[in-house]
């Protein structure tokens, strides 16, 4: 059941169901592109947990930062990274958004304040911590979210950032992607307090809050409410969100043995976008015909994001050097 306020029109409603469609589309289409043999490298897609990542971003500026996980497709489309960089990124090719250097795990975009998704379990929640005590040190209103997944809070990053945020009440949004697995260990296998909003009120003294991952607007109230307080100078919060991948860890993975087909079935029966979609139409707030309009508009949108990919050159071999960091002699 999705908890929605009259304070949002249409117009952002449809905005949300649009952010929902183009991330889960395109991961279908990468993830399809993987098993072709497109994409090099892993490919770890945000099938079923669209919800987070647009309502959170939706709160956020373009020179608010996002510090993301290895799952970070999502994260990067919602912030405002085009389909098309996405696509050439995962496809090793020069017009992706780190040049074709990053690939699936590696996407860059600080321009628009996407600060780099990860493969390490953990960084975001320093990096977000970094960067929170940046905007303060410039007296700057400016927002840091970190993005992380269940399987990061038994890692001491997560003490350290969200310790540290707190004592120095910096302008941080920690969101919790929790999926209940990490890559196929279950959570409650790996952790006696698998209340994680409850962890950050109790031991940090910190504004969290737990909410249905799958349910957009449930996520966006939540996320106004923890930007806003950041902004205002008022501190850290951290939202804890349940929600389920239903595409394996990562392509070419198994889906069951760790987990039951009725676990996934009951999860993908809670699908975000379907939701959604059919509380918008229930509230009249939008028709039928403008939510297939949409869904047209994105299979295009993501039809050319594709040939664009396939179509870009590779990186020139002479260019392999540029971009490392090294000192000098």
């Amino acid at each position: 059941m999705i908890n929605a306020t009259d304070e949002l029109g249409a117009e952002q409603l449809l905005a949300l169901y649009r952010v929902m469609v183009l991330i889960r589309r395109t991961e279908e289409r990468l993830a399809r592109a993987h098993q072709m043999g497109l994409v090099p490298g892993p490919c770890h897609t945000y099938v079923g947990e669209e919800a987070i990542a647009t309502g959170v971003c939706a709160n956020l500026r373009e020179d608010d930062v996002v510090f993301s996980t290895h799952r970070g497709h999502g994260h990067a489309l919602a912030k405002g990274v085009s389909p098309r960089a996405v696509a050439a990124e995962l496809f090793g090719k020069a017009t992706g958004c780190s040049q074709g250097r990053g690939g699936s795990m590696h996407l860059f975009a600080p321009e628009i304040g996407l600060m780099g998704t990860s493969g390490i379990v953990g960084p975001s929640i320093l990096q977000g911590a970094g960067a929170g005590y940046s905007f303060k040190l410039l007296g700057s209103d400016q927002v840091s979210v970190a993005f992380f997944g269940d399987g990061a809070v038994s890692n001491g990053a997560f003490h350290e950032g969200l310790n540290l945020a707190a004592i120095w009440d910096l302008p941080v949004v920690f969101v919790c992607e929790d999926n209940m697995y990490a890559t196929e260990v279950a959570f409650r296998d790996a952790t006696r307090v698998q209340d994680v909003a409850g962890r950050a009120s109790v031991s940090y003294d910190m504004a969290s809050v737990r909410v249905d991952g799958n349910d957009v607007m449930a996520v966006y109230q939540a996320a106004e409410e923890a930007v806003s307080r950041a902004r205002a100078g008022q501190g850290p919060s951290l939202i804890d969100c349940k929600t389920y991948r239903t595409r394996p860890h990562a392509e070419g993975m198994r889906d069951g043995g760790y987990r039951t087909a009725e676990e996934m079935e009951s999860w993908k029966a809670r699908d975000p976008i379907a939701a959604h979609a059919a509380w918008l139409i229930d509230k009249g707030r939008a028709s039928a015909a403008e939510l297939e309009a949409i869904e047209a508009e994105i299979k295009a949108t993501v039809d050319d994001a594709i040939e664009f990919a396939r179509s870009s050159p590779f990186p020139e071999p002479a260019t392999a050097a540029d971009y490392i960091f090294s000192r000098g002699a």
